[in-house]
C-alpha cells in the first residue's frame, strides 16, 4: 500500500474573539511507519462542538488547551486502515479523539488517552456515533440522569435544545415523564423540537422576551435546567426555579467569543431562596460508563423513541468556516464534518 499523505489543520495562533482562518495552518506530511502496537485510522467524519472553542484558550480548564502548531483537537469517527495492535484490525469502524486530519497514527500509548474504540454500526450510523452516541449523547444522559436527578412529572427546561446535546437531554426527558420545554433560536428549530423530537413546549429566543415564554411554557415553574448557553437565557431561568431546582451546567455557547470579562449570573441568589443547586456535568468523567449509556440510548434509537438529527458539511478545509456555524446559530442539529466517504 502506498504511504498515504495526512492532510491536517493546526492551530497557529490563539484567537481573540471569533475564530477566522489566520488561526489556522493547513499542513499536509507523509504518515510515518507503524511500529509495535500502533494503529492507523482513516477519518471519515470529525464531530464540531462548542468546547472546541474553549480548547483553543490558553489557560486552566479541565482539558489542557490546544497548543499552538497542534493538530486541533476533535472528536470522530474512521475506519481502522492499518493495525500492528492486537485489539484492532483492519476494517474496524472506531471513535476516538482523531483530530482535524485525514488520518491519525495512535501509538499503543496512547489508546487510552484517545479513547479509541471499536464501534457497532448495526447499533447506528456513523453520524448517530457523534450525536445521540456519541460525546453529546453521553454528555447530555449523564448530565440529566446523574447531576439533574429526574423525577416522572417534573419540569425540565434545556436550552440549544435543536443542538447535540439539548435534543438528546429533551427526548430523554420525555421517555423518562417529563414535562420538557426547550429554547431554541428561530420558528423552524422550535417547530422541530416539538413536532418531530415530541417535547411539550419551545420557546424562540428570537421572537421576544424569554421571561414571557418562559412564564407561558412553565406555568408550574422549573425543576431542572440544562443549560448549553449561559449569558442572558440562564439568568432569566433562575427567576423561574423551583424549590430544590438542578441547574445543569454543560456550556456556555453565548459567551465563548466575548472579548471582555464574562460576568457570572445576576439572579444567583435565587439558589439561596429555593435552596436549589447549580452543577457543571464535563463528560470525560464518565468515560468508564459510556457502555451503559449507548447500550440504553441504541435502544431508543432502534425502537423509535429517540431520533438523531445531523447537520452534515463535506471537507476537511472547510473546518474554519464550518466551525462558526456552532456560534453563528446557523446549524440545525449536530454538526458533523464529512472528511471520507465511508
Amino acid at each position: 500500500m502506498a504511504t498515504p499523505t495526512n492532510h491536517q489543520i493546526r492551530l497557529a495562533a490563539r484567537p481573540v474573539g471569533m475564530p477566522t482562518r489566520d488561526n489556522w495552518r493547513v499542513t499536509d506530511e507523509p504518515v510515518p511507519p507503524l511500529a509495535d502496537g500502533d494503529v492507523l485510522i482513516k477519518t471519515l467524519a470529525l464531530s464540531l462542538d462548542p468546547a472546541m472553542r474553549g480548547w483553543m484558550n490558553e489557560g486552566k480548564s479541565y482539558i489542557p488547551p490546544v497548543g499552538l502548531g497542534d493538530v486541533m483537537r476533535a472528536g470522530g469517527v474512521g475506519v481502522v486502515i492499518g493495525s500492528k495492535n492486537p485489539a484492532f484490525r483492519e476494517g474496524d469502524h472506531v471513535s476516538g479523539s482523531l483530530g482535524v486530519q485525514t488520518h491519525c497514527l495512535v501509538p499503543a500509548a496512547d489508546v487510552r488517552r484517545a479513547g479509541l474504540a471499536k464501534i457497532d454500526t448495526t447499533a447506528g450510523t456513523l453520524t448517530q456515533w457523534l450525536n445521540v452516541l456519541g460525546m453529546p449523547g453521553m454528555t447530555g444522559y449523564f448530565g440529566l440522569m446523574d447531576v439533574g436527578q429526574p423525577k416522572a412529572g417534573e419540569t425540565l427546561v434545556v436550552s440549544g435544545a435543536a443542538g447535540a446535546v439539548g435534543q438528546t437531554v429533551g427526548q430523554l426527558g420525555k421517555i423518562l415523564g417529563l414535562r420538557t420545554v426547550g429554547i431554541a433560536g428561530g420558528k423552524a428549530k422550535c417547530d422541530w423540537v416539538v413536532n418531530e423530537l415530541g417535547f411539550d413546549a419551545c420557546v424562540d429566543y428570537k421572537a421576544g422576551p424569554i421571561k414571557d415564554g418562559l412564564r407561558q411554557a412553565c406555568p408550574d415553574g422549573v425543576d431542572i435546567y440544562f443549560d448549553n448557553v449561559g449569558g442572558d437565557i440562564l439568568d432569566t431561568v433562575l427567576t423561574r426555579i423551583n424549590r430544590k431546582a438542578r441547574i445543569v451546567i454543560c456550556g456556555a455557547i453565548s459567551q465563548y467569543n466575548n472579548t471582555t470579562p464574562v460576568k457570572g449570573p445576576s439572579n444567583y441568589m435565587s439558589l439561596l431562596v429555593n435552596r436549589a443547586r447549580m452543577e457543571g456535568i464535563v463528560v470525560f468523567d464518565y468515560a468508564d460508563r459510556y457502555p451503559v449509556a449507548i447500550k440504553e440510548l441504541s435502544g431508543y434509537l432502534r425502537d423509535g423513541r429517540m431520533k438523531s438529527k445531523e447537520d452534515i458539511v463535506d471537507g476537511i478545509d472547510t473546518f474554519p468556516e464550518t466551525l462558526l456555524k456552532l456560534f453563528n446559530g446557523e446549524n440545525f442539529g449536530k454538526l458533523v464534518l464529512k472528511v471520507a466517504d465511508a
